[in-house]
């Protein structure tokens, strides 16, 4: 049973501190229903605000949770509070999860007879899915019959693939999204769907048949044009989304041998399919090119100059085609050409990745010192040392990345955490410290901190310091927890109180915790804010709230009698009473609560 590396702070990092809080207040309500485990899919049912029900979809392996999905329309970041819910009840309550045999399980069991019988009845009145099942048999039975080597240009075969069935799939998707956007739906998953069928079809060039890949990219181009107006007029056109359609054909066409009437046809092909979807510059040049270019010729046996392969100015699409070009290099082992491309067209971060790779690791080193300008170069490069066993010179390399000017909005603290554990490993706790404040400015954690008071031993007071000052200062909402964590564990409460005052309506789980904390220290601001928070909800008579509203009412009680004026709070008992005394739930729940 694959949950054992599923933890609390897992579920917290991958949602927001609103959901995580709501998903607490469902699962201890008892909304989710039973917990099933197949295989490495989990799935459970979990009521929601009305009567509905939600299905939430998991999948885990032995690392934890790859992919979550719930029915809801929910579409910010990160989890929502119903997958939140799902996976709280799998952590506390493991015993709970139901474990039923997986689908290949299941399906062992069968003959073939009997997997014909169960297909037929699954499927047979289902117009929808028989079409999934043409897909799928025509995907098999066309890579079944692609050439196996990559690369090989005399293994090319000129039998071409039906590319019927792609086509009927892209249009299958499209009048599906277009259907759940005239629905309302929030979110659709047009790219996911689509993206998926265009990688079917880059599977035969990357088994060296390129002349296939365009079959099949012509089936499902045709397939979208269909719908290409409607699509746009939703904003659901490929630039919008991802999809790159362009940079599909102009691999499958590098990856093809095509004779010269060939490139003719395709040539005429593709003009015809730009007017009708969006353009394919990359494409079209790619036909133009292929790989006799003499710029680029020149650029592969080592004539480097500064127009790198292009006879005049590159256009703005240059680096995803170089790109392109360089990854049927790798998959063909051209290796030194690939370097002279990589180094040709300005692609650092490839170029050091092979030499890497390739075990070139000083000569990576010194190029990383004279050309290495961004983080994902140093990351690739340092990963890549690190798997070789060369984990000094990975360290140096991340740490130099990690002193490089860091580009707005692009985050961090991942590759500085994967350098702080590198660096405790070799026993550089100097480097594992600047690492770890890196990530601790990026994401505070109560877990950071304390590593990085082990970390700095002697210097911990200044350290410290500098810490405490920058979590004081304005932070992101993300960063309230760590801080109650922090001002609390050193007894600053008047830090932790001013941290939560903000947001009193949106973190009431975080609002508790600062409450319990500061009854006996603070207890005026504890009634002031309790009684706050917990009259609006019992004036409204907001019934799916009145469990929010009995916590209040619990610090509310327990403030008052720390300053003795227990009195007071039994006169604001029957205030209650006598006002909202028809409220059933709410009588109940105060009764429950011994309130």
């Amino acid at each position: 049973m694959p949950l054992s590396p599923l933890k609390i702070a897992t579920v917290k990092n991958q949602a927001t501190q609103q959901s995580f809080e709501r998903g607490e207040q469902y699962f201890s309500s008892g909304a989710v229903g039973e917990v099933t485990l197949r295989g490495q899919t989990l799935s459970a049912e979990v009521e929601g605000n009305s009567a509905d029900l939600y299905r939430v979809t998991v999948t885990v392996d032995d690392g934890g949770v790859t992919a979550a999905r719930c029915s809801c329309p929910y579409s910010f970041e990160g989890w929502c509070k119903h997958i939140v819910a799902t996976l709280l009840l799998v952590v506390r309550q493991p015993g709970q999860v139901a474990e039923r045999p997986s689908l290949d399980d299941l399906l062992k069991k069968l003959d073939l007879a009997q997997a014909k019988a169960l297909i037929r009845h699954l499927v047979e009145a289902d117009v929808e899915l028989q079409e999934s099942v043409d897909f799928f048999i025509s995907l098999q039975q066309a890579k079944d019959t692609a050439p196996a080597k990559k690369g090989s240009k005399s293994g090319q075969r000129r039998t071409t693939v039906d590319a019927s069935a792609f086509k009927r799939r892209i249009r299958h998707v499209a009048r599906e999204v277009l259907h759940q956007v005239e629905e309302g739906w929030e979110e659709v998953w047009i790219e996911e769907e689509i993206q998926g069928v265009v990688d079917d079809a880059l599977t035969f060039a990357e088994r060296g048949d390129g002349y296939n890949a365009m079959v099949v990219l012509e089936g499902i181009t045709e397939g979208y044009a269909e719908y290409a107006d409607e699509l746009n007029n939703y904003g659901l056109g490929p630039e919008d989304n991802g999809i790159d359609l362009d940079d599909a054909w102009a691999e499958a066409i590098l990856c093809a041998d095509l004779t010269d009437n060939e490139q003719l046809i395709w040539q005429e092909k593709l003009k015809a399919l730009q007017d009708q979807l969006i353009g394919l510059p990359m494409a079209l040049e790619a036909l133009r090119q292929g790989w006799d270019y003499e710029p680029l010729v020149n650029v592969l046996r080592g004539h480097i100059t500064e127009k790198g392969a292009w006879r005049g100015e590159a256009p703005s699409w240059a680096d995803d085609f170089s790109l392109i070009r360089l990854k049927i290099l790798a998959q063909q082992q051209r290796y030194e050409e690939y370097l002279y491309l990589a180094e040709a067209e300005g692609q650092t971060e490839q170029y050091l990745s092979m030499l890497g790779q390739l075990g070139r690791v000083d000569e990576a080193i010194i190029a990383a010192q004279e050309e290495m300008e961004t983080l994902a170069e140093a990351k690739s490069l340092a990963e890549i040392l690190r798997e070789q066993g060369k984990w000094s010179e990975a360290l140096a390399i991340a740490m130099q990345g990690l002193r490089l000017e860091r580009e707005p909005y692009h985050s961090v603290s991942d590759f500085a955490l994967w350098t702080s554990e590198l660096a405790e490993e070799l026993g550089d706790t100097t480097a594992a410290l600047e690492a770890r404040q890196i990530v601790f400015q990026e994401r505070p954690s109560f877990q950071d901190y304390q590593r990085i008071e082990l970390l700095a031993e002697e210097s911990w007071p200044q350290v410290q310091e500098k810490l405490l000052t920058f979590l004081r200062g304005d932070r992101p909402y993300w960063a309230d927890e760590a801080r109650v964590d922090i001002f609390l564990h050193e007894g600053l409460l008047e830090n932790a109180i001013a941290a939560v005052s903000p947001v009193l309506k949106h973190r009431s789980a975080l609002v508790l915790r600062v409450m319990d904390a500061v009854v006996n220290s603070h207890s005026q601001w504890v009634i002031n804010n309790a009684k706050a928070q917990a009259d609006p909800i019992v004036s409204e008579g907001r019934s799916n709230h009145y469990r929010d509203a009995i916590e209040w009412l619990k610090r509310l009680k327990a403030a008052h009698r720390a300053l003795d004026q227990e009195t007071d709070w039994l006169r604001y008992r029957r205030q209650l009473a006598d006002t909202h005394g028809r409220k059933r739930k709410l009588m109940e729940l105060l009764q429950q609560a011994r309130l």
